[in-house]
């Protein structure tokens, strides 16, 4: 019989990331975005799933209940001294299956977990949205944990956080914060989004983009001048616009943008890439930050898919597409090539790059570095209107010299303005 903490222990002890029981197979275990069974623990049978989530949501019963009525259910879950969880109960032909992603309890920060320091920068927005996106999977949440502790770290703010489940927990610090989950504190996001701007936040974490109520209120609060950060589950920063855009109808989308393009501070997607010894994955950013060009471009629907243009000029602002972050890591020996071409935005454009060791166009340095062409000494045609000079006599040792005939001055369009033979100047 399959002992729940032995299980989760170990995906903690091997740095895994997520635990997947399933009737019929051995437990699950993903180590560094590698799925592989753990054959030491006998085959799951449906009894067994069944107590397991049982036992998890002893001291819950709303979601059991919620589980009973909808056959599918999301509750975080702690072990003492090990690590809170967040777990995803579901019915599949008719049984249970869980799947359980491992929450630590310490929050790592953006040096630590090897993030552009320009992300420390995002979080020291007075007002605005930041906006994290990226795959499921892609420690979106990790991120935002680390951007919510250098706030608390180093501002007195009133943080509140709304979440589906609440995933890392902090502690007061320089700041206050309130953490509310949704189905235990509050019915929704909607509905938590309603009230959480008579509660006097700063910062507002919204777990997730869902819909169009709660999307209008978070740009509301941005606009009235607070904090607000939240994640899309799209791969850039274009799709990530166009994606709140969608959520409204076609009528408001032009507001949308317009208020869009007022609030928006930075959009960062992220992508976890397998280190070279397979023990370690890291992650990759591309990193969009509000310019005067940006917000032209989210302004005008023609535009948007061109953001990647302002991304790979805007280095001086932080900014880096994901090819580019990419190549810094592959140049560091973070990653290998094999796996940064599986996962680069263009592959093809990506082989240039590192063939071009990142440059993306020709400098003047370049130019004054570049040795000059060897003439050749045979085969060279001369130069238009220029005689060819007659082969050397050694009888006459001066070189013979040419005249070129004499031209008046010449007009505008590069024709001699001298007058025609027989006509008076």
């Amino acid at each position: 019989m399959l002992d729940l903490r032995e299980a989760l222990a170990l995906v903690v002890q091997n740095e895994g990331s997520d635990l997947h029981l399933k009737v019929g197979s051995h437990p699950l275990v993903r180590v560094h975005g590698k799925l592989g069974p753990v054959e030491e623990f006998d085959r799951l049978k449906h009894e067994d799933t069944e107590r397991l989530l049982r036992e998890m949501l002893r001291d819950q019963p709303r979601k059991l209940e919620e589980f009973d009525a909808e056959n599918e259910v999301d509750f975080s879950f702690a072990i003492e001294g090990l690590a809170r969880f967040r777990v995803n109960a579901f019915k599949q032909r008719g049984v249970t299956s869980i799947a359980a992603r491992v929450i630590p309890f310490a929050v790592r920060t953006v040096a630590e977990l090897g993030l552009p320091p320009v992300i420390n920068e995002l979080g020291d927005e007075e007002r605005g949205l930041i906006l994290l996106t990226g795959t499921t999977g892609s420690g979106k949440s990790t991120t935002l944990a680390a951007i919510i502790d250098h706030i608390n770290q180093t501002k007195a703010r009133h943080i509140v956080t709304i979440e589906d489940p609440i995933e890392y927990l902090h502690s007061d610090r320089n700041s206050i914060i309130n953490q509310r989950e949704v189905g235990m504190d509050t019915a929704s996001f909607a509905r938590a989004m309603r009230r959480v701007l008579r509660q006097d936040p700063d910062v507002i974490l919204i777990g997730e983009m869902r819909d169009e109520e709660t999307v209008r209120t978070a740009l509301s609060a941005a606009e009235t001048g607070h904090l607000v950060l939240s994640t899309v589950h799209t791969l850039d920063a274009a799709e990530s616009i166009n994606r709140i855009i969608d959520f409204f109808p076609l009528h408001e989308q032009s507001q949308a943008r317009a208020m869009l393009g007022g609030t928006l501070k930075g959009v960062v997607s992220q992508r976890l890439v397998p280190t070279p010894d397979g023990n370690g994955r890291v992650c990759v950013c591309e990193i969009l930050r509000m310019t005067g060009r940006a917000r032209d471009m989210i302004m005008d629907p023609d535009e948007t898919g061109r953001l990647r243009e302002v991304i790979r000029e805007g280095e001086y602002y932080g900014m880096q597409t994901f090819d580019q972050a990419l190549l810094r890591h592959y140049q560091a020996g973070r990653v290998s090539m094999d796996d940064a071409i599986k996962v680069a935005s263009s592959p093809h454009d990506f082989k240039l790059l590192v063939a071009a060791e990142g440059r993306t166009s020709t400098s003047m340095d370049d130019l004054d570095n570049a040795e000059p062409e060897p003439e050749e000494a045979e085969g060279r045609p001369p130069e238009p209107g220029v005689p060819e000079p007659a082969a050397s006599d050694p009888s006459n040792p001066e070189p013979r010299s040419y005249e070129r005939p004499p031209v008046g001055p010449r007009s505008g369009n590069g024709r001699s303005s001298a007058p025609p033979p027989g006509v008076a100047a």
